[in-house]
């Protein structure tokens, strides 16, 4: 069973989101099961391609007209409930960048079986390192350190390569009427908006699955012949 997560790595909900959802699925006996794709969303397009060299505090408070002690207090309450869950944000460090070169990045590690895992190495450049995820030296590092090729994830960004595949999640999204993230779609049939809590996520594992299961059932054998077996009881005795 697919499940679908719309997500920028510029959004701090998005990686809270993440790991409570990703807790949720350890706990989940059938987790072998299920697959987890991420999709492209852009909460900011208009930011030029080379990093701003803003900070997080810097950019909220320009855009929102705020003084920067108002913005800082402002996501005090959020830099809590991630570090209850272990997660750091460095609001102060993280620097705003465009994300449409990282989200390309998603797209070829997806294809390796690395989505995860590029998704969590994003979130920690951006959030805890203070790194520019739009710097080509910066997302061919994530790659490298994930087992990509540098020849790859060069190539990769210089010939516009998944650039139509992000472009086309961001379109499904607008299709779907999703205006914010995370937004996560289990099985095309039930929706989660938000940094839900571990327990919304498993609630609606186990629902989505269950109704997949009956139209996708495991396969029945019929055993026409039995011999000496080893099994994790009784060894080979």
């Amino acid at each position: 069973m697919k499940v679908e997560i719309w997500s920028d790595v510029m959004c701090p909900f998005c990686y809270l989101g993440k790991h409570r959802y990703e807790k949720a699925l350890e706990e989940f006996p059938d987790r072998a099961y299920i697959q987890t794709e991420w999709k492209s969303f852009q909460l900011d397009p208009t930011l030029p391609k080379k990093g701003s060299g803003i900070t997080t505090y810097e950019y909220l408070s320009e855009r929102k007209g705020m003084h920067l002690s108002q913005v800082k207090q402002m996501t005090e309450g959020l830099s809590a409930q991630a570090a209850a869950e272990g997660i750091t944000l460095n609001f102060g460090q993280a620097v705003i960048a465009n994300s449409f070169d990282a989200h390309r990045l998603v797209h070829l590690a997806q294809e390796k079986g690395l989505g995860n895992e590029v998704e969590e190495k994003l979130f920690m450049a951006h959030f805890v390192d203070g790194k520019d995820v739009s710097d080509a030296s910066v997302l061919t590092e994530i790659g490298v350190s994930l087992g990509l090729k540098a020849e790859e994830v060069q190539d990769m960004l210089e010939k516009g390569l998944y650039e139509q595949e992000v472009k086309e999640d961001i379109q499904l999204a607008a299709r779907f009427g999703i205006r914010g993230v995370p937004f996560f779609v289990f099985n095309r049939k039930y929706a989660v908006s938000g940094a839900q809590p571990k327990e919304v996520f498993a609630q609606t594992l186990e629902k989505a699955y269950a109704e997949w299961r009956q139209e996708n059932p495991l396969p029945a054998f019929t055993t026409v012949a039995e011999g000496p077996v080893c099994d994790p009881e009784t060894a080979c005795e």
